[in-house]
């Protein structure tokens, strides 16, 4: 009986499919630890009177979420998750997190039980009534497997085309990251394994309220410098945030690739910033915005910024967190985006009792 391990992507957007690319290369070359054969879910849709799912497999290109990049020959697109899953002895998850909940609910019972998972989903679950959930904690508590995390400054397009980065993987054991290491590593996406779970992943949700932060300092026009200070007290309010509410996080993590060097790459492009920007230069909601520059999809910055302000108020903190808070508050429309400095000039940093440890 064949030991090695047979790799599932579930998901297929463009940092699935260009996650799929790197595993289905990494496979052949460690053909002795894994199976040739990569399955990657996909959502099916029609694509010009064809099915997606027939396009990846006979031309091996996902052309509507990552096109002219062409994936290997061995990773074969499936539209039905429980049949792309059920073999599976490692299980990627890169999907939108509003939909992990009902795939995991399909895959439930249908998968290996000695399987492993890999998260690449970036954003917390909202709890009922308010607070948030790990997308971590949720996979391993609905299909029972440990699951790792991998978060950096990764965005899909240039990881495609193979230009150099570094990222993240934060392991539920040495054994597991050392295998989702050889699965993800190439000499174009260096990894550094961590053992530190839940840091990792807070920092690929956190950091999307600072990027928020960042672009109204763009649309306001107030430079680098202001800028600068935004992005490192953003850093010190995540930091914080995981010692109060996920005590044992190590402030090591915070150094790799998904901590300043994903706030970094946030807050000087992706969606967030440029939303933002936009929504102090336009004067229209962020609601507004999300439908005209995202085609309604749902900016994730300013819902997780509503998220982390219900835990911080239930703990009477939101003082503690005048970044954070006033990024919301501007969210919501309370507050104009001028007054964001005002809010943060007394910041707890900036406090001589806040450097007395040192």
């Amino acid at each position: 009986m064949s030991m090695k391990k047979k790799v599932c992507v579930v998901g297929s957007g463009n940092w699935g499919s260009t996650i799929a690319k790197i595993i289905g290369h990494n496979v052949v070359k460690h053909s002795g630890q894994f199976e040739s054969q990569v399955s990657m879910w996909v959502f099916e849709e029609m694509i010009n009177g064809r099915k997606l799912t027939e396009i990846i497999n006979e031309t091996h290109e996902n052309v509507k979420y990552l096109p002219n990049h062409k994936l290997p020959e061995n990773v074969i697109a499936v539209p039905d998750v429980v049949e792309a899953a059920k073999e599976a002895d490692i299980l990627i998850f890169v999907i939108p997190h509003q939909f992990i909940t009902r795939i995991c609910d399909q895959l439930v019972g249908k998968i290996k039980a000695n399987a492993f998972g890999l998260s690449l989903i970036k954003g917390f679950l909202p709890v009922p009534g308010g607070g948030i959930e790990l997308v971590s904690h949720a996979i391993q508590e609905k299909l029972n497997i440990p699951i790792s995390v991998l978060m950096g400054a990764n965005l899909a397009p240039e990881v495609a085309d193979e230009k150099f980065c570094e990222t993240t993987i934060g392991a539920a054991s040495q054994e597991e990251g050392n295998v989702l290491r050889d699965i993800i590593q190439t000499h174009y996406f260096r990894v550094v394994v961590v053992n530190d779970v839940e840091a990792v992943e807070m920092c690929g949700a956190l950091k999307n309220i600072v990027a928020c932060g960042a672009g109204f300092v763009d649309g306001l026009g107030y430079g680098d410098n202001t800028k600068a200070a935004v992005i490192r007290l953003g850093l010190m309010e995540m930091i914080k945030f995981a010692e109060l509410f996920y005590p044992g996080s190590k402030l090591s993590t915070f150094f790799e690739s998904c901590g300043v060097a994903d706030l970094i790459t946030t807050c000087y492009g992706g969606r967030n910033r440029r939303v933002s920007e936009a929504f102090v230069k336009s004067k229209k909601s962020i609601a507004e915005l999300e439908k005209e520059m995202l085609n309604g999809q749902q900016l994730q910055g300013p819902a997780t910024a509503e998220e982390v302000n219900f835990m911080l108020k239930s703990k009477g903190i939101e003082d503690k967190f005048p970044l954070f808070t006033a990024i919301h508050r501007i969210c919501l429309g309370e507050l104009a985006p001028e007054q964001m400095i005002d809010c943060i000039r007394n910041h707890p940093e900036h406090m001589a009792d806040s450097r007395a440890k040192l």
